[in-house]
Formats: structure tokens, C-alpha cells, sequence
């Protein structure tokens, strides 16, 4: 190992940034992050040049530890845009300027075909075509396109079109909680994880449940990280690596506060003779004299003590001969891993009623939509939702549905359940168009002219965006396409259809506008909520704001 180390120092030793971004695979330690970074998977050369020189200007950009995960992270989108260039282009994609509108199509139709076989997943197709089309965009930025650069020649159209982006994929991610009764039965076991591994794995783990924060959060923390408040409730302090925001705090409950001052005296007994300012609260078991270095895995125990734990069994209503069964199936423990317990957290808080802008703190988000992916909208607060946004609800000839609020209410709620089916821009309660799932409407899908359809505020951007559809079609009609009158007639927009949608939404805005400015917010927040389950903003609350205990209980087997 020290032969090693020495032979690392000395090929370091008159390295610089400048020496090292020519190479095609960089030793990142050069430009002060750690591991390596292979341009090697983009196998054109004027392309793989190309990115080097992004990398080089991006990474500056980047001060904290993720900047060579995310550099890894483009390179390989980009690797798969080489690739199909590889698999496309006669020339191999070896020239830039033979590049093309038609080698972004067959770019993007390989990334459909990647995803709908499996081997790459919706989420990640839409992340790798944003950072092709970004890194395209800077490509000609830099002036890389120009004459006698890397990419001289490449042309206008070889870039990433709005249009060419995939559609955002189902929300899938959001909620990766563990069910309750799962919580509980590892709460329960905390004892044999202990057994198994050791008493910082163990507490590793209770403070990963109690306090949501994430695995690297948790490892570095210091020796002194149990803080107070001004009013004495006990503070977390900890980094946020990830944002590089430093000195980060969180309110805790007193068990948690218990759970960190009893291994404050296990550190302090071990190592008592360092200064407590360069101890860990988490010190490395073996070959770490004076406790400064850092615990780090936790992955590896966690599994064992999981896949050693007898199966989780959860509840799973099902409905058999036209009646409500429950089974109990075991849970996939490939679900129980250290970052879930950061979901756990989330949901708790959320179906706790605990503010959004306060769970946004909590959560220590930069932006509202990054919390939204962790949690899952509870029954409560959809129905809290619905109620906010029915209040506000119209026809079909744009007058608002005025009837008793109770039945109204409870009416809309049944019919979400078993009564309505959506359409593009509100829902239809034709009987034979619900039961056939929506596939089966009397009028052809002209919508704005059926009684049985109707809309509400949390539709507007649709009805927007169909009335722009309308318009458009009926531009593009009226021009040079060619076709007979009787399909131009069949196939343009009505006047009327386009009057009753523009109704609709002068009729809405209108309503809107005449809500108070708090009014307004709090139906803004229903209709957030309302479309994404046909988000909450959860990031540091004001020092001394109380904010409920809600650490799972343990032993409860």
C-alpha cells in the first residue's frame, strides 16, 4: 500500500489541470476531487474532444463532492448519442459537420426503443435527453462549432428541440416510504442489527429514521453535533455535502437527542484523550487511533441485518367473488435500503399536517418541486384538495355549478371514485362513456358541447392549451394544406367551440381575480395538489419553530 501511494504521489508530482485534460481518462484528484473520469465511452474523437472541454469549463461550476458523479452522469448520455451515431451514420458520426436533424431523430427513437425494452428506465431517458440537449447548446456557446475547432461545421440543427424531449414520466419515485407496519417490525429488531455489526451501525441507523438526512450527512457528523435553541430544544447540527451548504441545523425530539448524548459518552470513553473538536460521532471502528475518521459503511450491515430479518408482511385489500379480502404478502426487502428512511421522514411530517415551507426546510431543499418527488399526497389532504378546487367548478357553457356545498362536495368525491372518467381539459359523467373507461363518447370527444361534461379551476392550463391546439389547427387548415372542402370542413374547428372554450377561461380567470390574494394562494396549493394525483413545499424552519416528534416508536413487537 505505501509502494502504491508513493507511485501515485510521484506521477502527481509535476501534474497540473493543464497536463491533465488532454488525457482520455483524467485522475481527478488533479483538479481537487477524488476518483477518475473517462471520456473513453464517446468513441468519436472531435465529440469526446468536445466534452473534455466542457467538462474542463463545467467543473469549476461544481464545488461540491457530486462534481464527478454528475460529470460521469453526462458523460455517459453523451456516450449514448456516440453510440447512435455509431449505429446510424455510414461515416461511423466520425465528421461533424454530416451531422444532422436526422441523426437527433434516430438519437431520440433509440432512447424510446432503450426504454421500452427495459435497459433504461423513464426517468433516466428524460435526465440523459436534458443533459445532451444542454450539452449541445453550450457546445456552440464555447464557439466549439466554429471554424477550425473540435466540432467545425456541426450544424445548426444537430440540437436537442423542445418538442424532442420525452414526455415526464409517471411519478413513480415519489413515495418510496416503507409501509408502517414495516417500520415498526425494524424499530423492533434494532437490537440484532447491533448484534450483527456494531453499535455505530445501530445508531447510525436510528438517526438515519429519526432525522431524514441522508447517509453522508450522517457519517461526518461531529462529536459536538447536539446543539440548542434559544429556547433549549435540541438542534442537530450537520452538512449538507451534496448542496455544499455547510453548518446546516434541525430540530430533533428528546429521544433522538438521548440517542446521540449516550454515544457523545461511548466516543468520549474510547477516545479520551483527543481534543473533542476533531472527534467523529460516528468514529471508524479499526484503524482510527484518535477517532477523526469517519464511519462509512453502512450499506453493506444494513442489507445483512434486512435479508436475515424474517419476512415483512403488509395488508393487501383485494376484492374476490364481489367481496373486500384482505391478504398479508411479504415486502420486498430490495426496498429497505438507508436512503428509504429519508422518504419515511417526509411522509411522516406530511400526513402529519406539517407545513409545506416547513417540510421544504426540513428536508434542507433548495426547490419546492425537489421535496414534492418525496412523498405521496394522503386521502385527507386530496379530499382538503378537492373540496378547495370544486368550490370552484363550471360548466359547460361557463356558469358556475352552483348547488348545496354539502352534496356538492360529497357528490364530487363519489364520482372521483367510481363516477367520472377525465378528459383532456375536465371530467365527463356520461354513463356509457364512464363504463366503456372513457372510450366511448356519444359526441366524438366534442366535449364543450355535452351536458354531462365539466370542468374547474385546476384545469385551466389545459383548457390554455387546448384552445392554442384549436387555433393552431385552424391556422394550419386555412392555409396551403391541401385537402377536399368536405375533409377541410369535417376536420376544422368550430367558431363555437372556440368561443365556448375562450368563455370558459375568461370565466375562470375571472373568478380567480376575485379571490383575495390569501384565497388565491390557498386554492393555487389545491390545484398542486389536485394534478398531481390525477407536490408539498417541505427546508430549515425558523430557529425555535416547534415541530412535531414524529420518531417512529421502537420495540413495539
Amino acid at each position: 500500500m505505501m509502494i502504491r501511494a508513493a507511485q501515485t504521489a510521484l506521477r502527481r508530482l509535476n501534474t497540473t489541470p493543464e497536463t491533465e485534460r488532454v488525457k482520455d481518462v483524467w485522475d481527478m484528484a488533479v483538479f481537487g476531487h477524488a476518483g477518475s473520469l473517462p471520456f473513453t465511452p464517446v468513441v468519436q474523437e472531435p465529440l469526446r474532444e468536445a466534452m473534455k472541454i466542457w467538462v474542463y469549463d463545467d467543473l469549476p461550476r461544481r464545488r461540491n463532492k457530486n462534481a464527478v458523479h454528475h460529470a460521469r452522469a453526462v458523460i455517459s448520455a453523451m456516450a449514448l448519442l456516440s453510440e447512435s451515431l455509431w449505429l446510424q451514420r455510414p461515416d461511423r458520426g466520425m465528421a461533424p459537420s454530416a451531422w444532422g436533424r436526422g441523426d437527433i431523430i434516430a438519437f431520440t427513437n433509440r432512447m424510446g426503443y432503450l426504454t421500452a425494452t427495459g435497459k433504461l428506465s423513464a426517468a433516466r431517458r428524460l435526465a440523459f435527453t436534458r443533459f445532451v440537449r444542454r450539452v449541445l447548446l453550450r457546445f456552440r456557446t464555447l464557439g466549439l462549432a466554429g471554424p477550425g475547432q473540435v466540432l467545425a461545421g456541426m450544424p445548426v440543427d444537430f440540437a436537442i428541440l423542445p418538442e424532442d424531449m420525452p414526455d415526464e414520466p409517471e411519478d413513480t419515485e415519489a413515495g418510496r416510504d416503507l409501509p408502517e407496519e414495516v417500520m415498526r417490525q425494524l424499530c423492533a429488531h434494532l437490537d440484532d442489527l447491533e448484534a450483527m455489526s456494531n453499535v455505530e451501525t445501530r445508531v447510525a441507523t436510528e438517526l438515519l429514521i429519526d432525522t431524514g438526512r441522508r447517509p453522508d450527512e450522517i457519517f461526518t457528523l461531529g462529536y459536538d453535533c447536539l446543539q440548542q435553541d434559544p429556547d433549549g430544544s435540541p438542534v442537530l447540527a450537520y452538512d449538507n455535502h451534496k448542496a455544499y451548504r455547510l453548518g446546516r441545523r434541525l430540530p430533533i425530539g428528546g429521544e433522538t437527542a438521548e440517542t446521540v448524548r449516550r454515544q457523545q459518552q461511548r466516543v468520549r470513553a474510547r477516545f479520551p484523550t483527543t481534543e473533542p473538536a476533531r472527534l467523529k460521532l460516528l468514529p471508524r471502528p479499526k484503524t482510527n487511533p484518535e477517532g477523526t475518521k469517519t464511519f462509512k459503511d453502512i450499506h453493506t450491515p444494513h442489507r445483512a441485518w434486512v435479508d436475515a430479518l424474517p419476512d415483512f408482511l403488509i395488508p393487501v385489500a383485494t376484492i374476490e367473488a364481489d367481496t373486500p379480502v384482505t391478504h398479508m404478502v411479504p415486502f420486498d426487502k430490495k426496498k429497505i435500503f438507508p436512503y428509504a428512511y429519508r422518504h419515511c421522514y417526509a411522509q411522516r411530517h406530511a400526513d402529519a399536517g406539517v407545513a409545506p415551507d416547513v417540510l421544504k426546510e426540513l428536508m434542507d431543499h433548495r426547490l419546492i418541486t425537489t421535496t414534492q418527488g418525496y412523498y405521496r399526497v394522503g386521502a385527507e389532504r386530496r379530499r382538503e384538495a378537492v373540496d378547495r378546487v370544486t368550490a370552484l367548478q363550471f360548466d359547460r357553457n361557463g356558469q358556475r355549478v352552483w348547488r348545496t356545498a354539502k352534496s356538492l362536495l360529497d357528490s364530487e368525491h363519489v364520482r372521483r371514485a367510481i363516477g367520472e372518467v377525465a378528459t383532456a381539459y375536465g371530467v365527463c359523467r356520461e354513463p356509457s362513456n364512464v363504463a366503456a373507461g372513457g372510450h366511448a363518447c356519444p359526441l366524438r370527444f366534442r366535449c364543450l358541447g355535452c351536458e354531462h361534461f365539466s370542468t374547474d379551476v385546476s384545469y385551466l392550463p389545459d383548457l390554455e392549451a387546448h384552445l392554442a391546439d384549436l387555433l393552431y389547427s385552424r391556422e394550419r387548415l386555412m392555409s396551403a394544406f391541401e385537402a377536399d372542402d368536405w375533409a377541410r370542413a369535417q376536420a376544422m374547428p368550430a367558431e363555437e367551440e372556440i368561443r365556448r372554450v375562450r368563455r370558459l377561461i375568461e370565466r375562470v380567470r375571472t373568478d380567480l381575480d376575485d379571490l383575495t390574494p390569501e384565497d388565491r394562494a390557498q386554492i393555487e396549493q389545491a390545484i398542486t395538489v389536485v394534478r398531481r394525483t390525477r407536490t408539498v413545499m417541505l427546508g430549515m424552519p425558523r430557529v425555535g419553530q416547534p415541530v412535531p416528534d414524529l420518531r417512529p416508536p421502537r420495540n413495539l413487537l
